[in-house]
């Protein structure tokens, strides 16, 4: 019985690639910061359960640095290696397609860092559309940030918050009592046509709640995405009658290309209920795809080092109760998207490799090296469920 599962810890790099002197980020590196915080804070980051699987070693071969107390060892419970990105950015989209088999090597549009950072055609186009009185922001802006400052503003304006990152996103937040939700989608809807275009990877709607400047994003959260350009392992594994379940935001990442079922989750710990849920029920052939939003969205744009390491440790310690769910004939994935480095400045994402941790019933212990792209990921899997492969990549096991 085949079945796959890929873990997605979504912004957890594991060190600065070679070319990341190219996007600001030489020196980037999300475990290995949040480890040397944590050890000099006297709260080592132990992760036994990852550490088993090699997360360390992998480190190791990306970086060349041990991360602070993590150490050389033998026995490992599974495979262990790192990636680079062949795409030409590092986000959310490029990251995710890769890893099953499309690298975007195209370039996205971005939106400039000056303010106003988007163009008046668009904004005026999207305010005759939607007839909205206005917008606030139009800057580059951490999105907890924005809110806070501009909630009561846009509470007693009705404007819409515009704001977007270093990703090739339009994001608009809105408060989800005063603006209304399905307001806020229809307002999506719109702008995602109008950024075309500009050759937009995402439109995302941000929806919040609170009051006097104590706002909170709440998981009503929605991405309007383009579509992969090429078909991906998820469509491989639904044309070859497979299930594809994707968990958390997965779905909105690849516009529903290649989904059979998505189930969303309002943070980590939910997310995880729903992986245990599905471990225990999905069928042969399937692809189970789980994004874990918290370590990128609520720690490493926040730049709060701490909580990304309390969550790195609840995810660490719940992973044996999945394992103990796993069947023969099982391979599970555990890796990421780029980095998101905590101690790093601004709030955007980093240009990392990214862990490649393979185990199941079946996979013994293999140092799988340093991968020159994320499709290997994608590959792995399609060779695992046996459909045909893709375009991009080699299997690794």
């Amino acid at each position: 019985m085949a079945r796959a599962f890929i873990l997605l810890l979504d912004s957890f790099g594991i060190g600065a690639t070679p070319d990341a002197h190219a996007f600001g980020d030489a020196g980037a590196n999300t475990l290995g910061h949040i480890a040397e915080w944590a050890n000099a804070n006297g709260e080592p980051l132990q992760l036994p359960t990852l550490e088993g699987l090699g997360l360390g070693a992998a480190a190791h071969m990306a970086c060349g640095q041990w991360p602070a107390g993590f150490h050389m060892r033998q026995g490992f419970s599974g495979s262990y290696g790192a990636a680079r990105e062949r795409s030409t950015g590092k986000d959310t989209q490029s990251g995710h397609w890769e890893i099953a088999g499309v690298p975007v090597l195209f370039d996205w549009g971005y939106f400039p860092r000056a303010a106003p950072s988007f163009p008046a055609e668009l904004t005026d186009s999207l305010q005759r559309a939607t007839g909205v009185p206005g917008f606030l922001g139009n800057c580059h802006a951490s999105g907890t940030e924005i809110i806070n400052r501009l909630g009561d503003e846009h509470i007693a304006t009705g404007k819409p918050i515009l704001y977007t990152s270093a990703d090739s996103v339009f994001q608009i937040a809105a408060h989800e009592a005063h603006f209304g939700l399905e307001r806020l989608y229809t307002l999506c809807e719109a702008a995602f046509e109008l950024v075309k275009p500009y050759n937009i990877g995402r439109v995302i709607a941000r929806p919040f709640v609170g009051a006097n400047g104590d706002y909170q994003r709440t998981s009503n959260r929605h991405d309007y995405a383009v579509a992969p350009p090429a078909p991906t392992l998820l469509d491989g594994v639904k044309d070859n009658g497979g299930e594809v379940i994707a968990l958390g935001k997965i779905s909105d990442i690849f516009a529903g290309q290649g989904v059979t079922r998505s189930i969303k989750g309002a943070d980590n710990m939910a997310l995880f209920e729903a992986l245990m849920v599905t471990a225990g029920s999905a069928p042969e052939g399937s692809l189970t795809f789980v994004n874990f939003v918290d370590f990128d969205q609520l720690y490493g744009h926040r730049r709060d080092v701490a909580g990304y390491a309390r969550a790195l440790r609840a995810f660490d310690e719940r992973l044996p109760e999945f394992t103990a769910k796993m069947q023969p004939g099982d391979l599970a994935i555990v890796t990421a998207d780029h980095g998101c480095d905590p101690t790093w400045p601004g709030s955007d994402h980093t240009r990392e490799h990214i862990p490649i941790l393979a185990f199941g019933p079946g996979i013994g212990e293999e140092s799988l090296g340093v991968s020159e792209t994320f499709s290997d990921i994608g590959q792995t899997v399609a060779h695992h469920l046996g459909i045909s492969p893709l375009q991009h990549g080699r299997n690794l096991l």
